[in-house]
């Protein structure tokens, strides 16, 4: 479910799950984990550029696991990732040719650069689902405008690239044709830099990883205690079915 690939020193990791829209399923969660962890570990590799094949960047949870199951593990696994792209010593870009949702705002949230193209959209779709983007909000409190972040974590709205620049949460937007001469140009000019001070800059700016560890350990535990709610649950299987949700004391 994820491909990686190594040349001129950029290693391009690649969501390859485009029948569940690229969801962090157990099995995509793990082989993303293995290639960034790979790619951190490989000497010719300056910088990592995070994509996807399929018409979605990623679709956030496998909310097919997520019925009747404990939220925990999974909850973990999101954690490790987003802790991993954010404390890594070499930078990391997102490339959106297609929607993110949720968890996968996460993702892109927790890269240094992203670049998306004018058609991608972004949706925090967890309240309609009785849930709350505790563990995402660690990476996305870190980017995007306070005020900004909350309205679109109350209402679930849907909202563009272009709002998205505007808000912080994505560096570039490029039309679809543009979209790989944008990468090739950033990974350029962070191919003529030295990976010392590279690495010196990501420190400079990034977490504390103690502080990190401890905010996401909070925020993993809102997670579970939120997915295992009578809502929760309830807007698991909602979405499952197709239909509208019958929040607790509501119907």
């Amino acid at each position: 479910m994820v491909h990686s690939a190594v040349a001129h020193g950029v290693a391009t990791i690649t969501l390859d799950s485009p029948t569940n829209r690229n969801a962090l399923s157990n099995q995509l969660r793990a082989e993303l984990a293995e290639s960034i962890e790979s790619a951190l570990r490989d000497d010719s590799v300056r910088l990592l550029v995070l994509t996807h094949t399929g018409p979605v960047f990623c679709a956030g949870a496998d909310l097919k696991e997520a019925r009747g199951a404990d939220a925990a593990p999974a909850g973990s696994e999101l954690v490790g990732l987003l802790t991993a792209v954010m404390t890594a010593d070499k930078p990391v870009i997102a490339r959106l040719a297609g929607p993110a949702r949720a968890g996968g705002i996460g993702l892109v949230a927790a890269c240094d650069l992203v670049v998306a193209t004018e058609s991608t959209t972004f949706v925090f779709s967890e309240v309609r689902l009785g849930v709350v983007p505790a563990i995402i909000s660690v990476p996305l409190r870190g980017r995007v405008a306070p005020q900004a972040l909350r309205e679109l974590f109350l209402t679930g709205n849907l909202f563009d690239a272009k709002h998205a620049a505007q808000i912080g949460l994505v560096d570039t937007v490029t039309s679809e044709a543009d979209l790989d001469d944008a990468i090739d140009t950033l990974a350029a000019a962070l191919n003529l830099a030295s990976p010392h001070a590279l690495n010196g800059v990501k420190k400079l700016l990034g977490p504390n990883r103690r502080e990190l560890i401890e905010e996401m350990a909070q925020m993993q535990q809102l997670t579970a205690q939120y997915f295992s709610s009578e809502d929760g649950q309830e807007g698991v299987r909602a979405f499952g079915e197709k239909r509208l949700p019958a929040w607790a004391g509501t119907a």
